[in-house]
């Protein structure tokens, strides 16, 4: 599933995209939000491996704006909730991540991403 946590470690590989190919643009979109547990302890873990500036960007490209543009420094229980709501339950079900460099399209089909690469792309 493409989730907002998932996308935040997505970079294209395409042979010789080496720059600016973090992070994937979305492109007709359908996104559905699903209700998970809330975990704060995971959230607390993770948020270490977050790319804030992409993950803001990317929440505001499917119409999220819930959050702050640079990340807090104290992680309560509202930003925590609101943290969990974009990386978790937002999900992509339909539509393309493109690379702002290359431009090659990763589409997305029943909330599963194709990363896989021709074999003239694969460098």
């Amino acid at each position: 599933m493409v989730r907002l946590i998932t996308h935040n470690l997505l970079a294209c590989h395409v042979k010789g995209c080496t720059s600016n190919n973090f992070p994937l643009e979305f492109k007709d979109v359908q996104v559905v939000v699903r209700q998970s547990e809330f975990n704060p302890d995971f959230l607390r873990g993770f948020i270490a491996k977050i790319e804030w500036t992409a993950l803001v960007g990317a929440a505001r490209e499917l119409g999220d704006t819930s959050l702050p543009e640079m990340q807090p420094e104290t992680l309560d229980d509202d930003f925590l909730h609101t943290l969990h709501h974009v990386l978790l339950e937002i999900h992509v079900e339909e539509g393309v991540m493109i690379c702002p460099n290359c431009k090659h399209n990763y589409p997305i089909s029943s909330g599963i991403p194709n990363m896989l690469l021709a074999e003239h792309e694969i460098g």
